[in-house]
């Protein structure tokens, strides 16, 4: 496999406030987040070359690449738009890396913008997929409702201790995503509510789920060689994965319901190009994609971060936490944030590009010292996985 380990830098990233934007527009939300990158890059919009564009729900509002077309002006530049599920941002993202990468633009801008809230996706319903055989009456709280059954058999766990290491994360979760002040949700909350609240799709109750929501985000990508010449703090990728999983695994034969091969096979991807041998140790911040409680209970052992059955004992000891050995979702991740879902990726590595320059909002937000950051997104059909690693010091 190819490399292009050090090749390119973000030079600049943008997030809107993300939440029920009622007060704004696909086309405002592109904007918000744009023009905060072009600022922090320090760059005009006529520097960029090409745009790579995320975006999930075309039909609501506008296919092709016209969202960012019109409202960026961006005109006589190739605008390329993508829609790989949760995925999207981070596919948008590696995109201009690659395309910067390979010497056909200096500059590339990447973004992803997503209105939820005003197509009335519910995140439930029935059939929500295309294929009227994989995804009839299925629906993802469901589906994940049956993995952590599964999981917590297959690690020896009672429903009542599964529900509360799950409940332990949501507790994480929500108690980072109070000091970040783009988040949707900023209530902390206690085990005891997660446990009592409301059942979405047994085991998994009101807190295990992500909501809906609406933002955007945006990344400019240049050469590593010439990211200096824009900043003084650029941030480098180190590696990426991507995996996509043939049709929805719940319907292949011999799928375990306690480990997706898209997950462990994109984040070995990433970890090879980057030079990882033991991320645990190697990585000092993660966003992953917490869709619900149970998914980022399966990525710490498909990712490598936990011993296969035992992530429990690392959530019992608070090893994923703000103060731990490995803090995940630092700002909230998809539970406080929200998922409009072709914006999420570059959310999260905008988390990760903040840290790495020691740039979080608040203070008390910021970790110490941080050098190599994940960032993950995980969707489907067919199932895809997307890992990107990013350092702050060029090898």
């Amino acid at each position: 496999m190819g490399s292009i380990k050090d090749k390119v830098a973000i030079i600049g990233m943008g997030c809107s406030k993300f939440g029920e934007r009622w007060d704004a527009g696909a086309e405002d939300l592109a904007i918000e987040a744009a023009y905060e990158a072009y600022e922090d890059a320090g760059v005009e919009k006529e520097a960029i070359e090409a745009c790579y564009f995320s975006q999930v729900m075309a039909p609501v509002i506008g296919v092709g690449g016209t969202v960012a077309a019109d409202s960026l002006k961006l005109r006589n530049i190739p605008i390329l738009r993508n829609e790989n599920w949760c995925a999207s941002g981070h596919i948008a993202l590696l995109e201009a890396c690659m395309a910067v990468a390979s010497g056909a633009y200096d500059i590339a801008l990447a973004i992803g913008v997503e209105k939820l809230k005003d197509t009335g996706f519910p995140g439930l319903g029935t059939g929500r997929g295309m294929h009227p055989v994989y995804e009839a009456r299925r629906t993802s709280p469901g589906s994940f409702g049956l993995i952590a059954q599964r999981y917590f058999k297959a690690s020896g766990l009672t429903v009542d201790e599964g529900k509360e290491v799950m409940a332990k994360i949501e507790v994480k979760n929500h108690d980072n995503g109070s000091l970040s002040p783009k988040a949707h949700f900023h209530n902390k909350i206690t085990v005891e509510q997660v446990l009592k609240a409301p059942i979405v799709a047994w085991p998994l109750g009101l807190f295990d789920c992500c909501g809906n929501s609406d933002g955007a985000a945006c990344a400019i990508i240049t050469t590593a060689e010439k990211a200096r010449d824009f900043r003084s703090d650029p941030i480098y990728l180190k590696g990426f994965g991507i995996s996509a999983d043939a049709m929805l695994p719940h319907f292949r034969p011999g799928f375990s319901w306690a480990s997706f091969d898209s997950l462990v096979n994109s984040s070995h991807k990433a970890y090879e190009m980057a030079g990882i041998k033991n991320p645990r140790e190697e990585l000092d911040v993660a966003e992953v994609h917490d869709c619900f409680s149970i998914t980022e209970l399966l990525i710490y052992e498909d990712f490598g971060f936990s011993p296969r059955g035992r992530a429990k004992e690392d959530v019992d000891s608070g090893f994923f936490t703000r103060e731990g050995g490995l803090p995940v979702n630092i700002d909230g991740g998809l539970k406080c944030f929200g998922h409009p879902v072709g914006a999420s990726g570059l959310r999260m590595t905008y988390e990760i590009y903040k840290q790495l320059q020691g740039k979080a909002e608040l203070p008390e937000r910021q970790l110490k010292n941080p050098r190599l950051g994940l960032a993950h997104t995980f969707g489907g059909p067919p199932q895809i996985s997307a890992v990107a690693i990013f350092g702050n010091e060029k090898g």
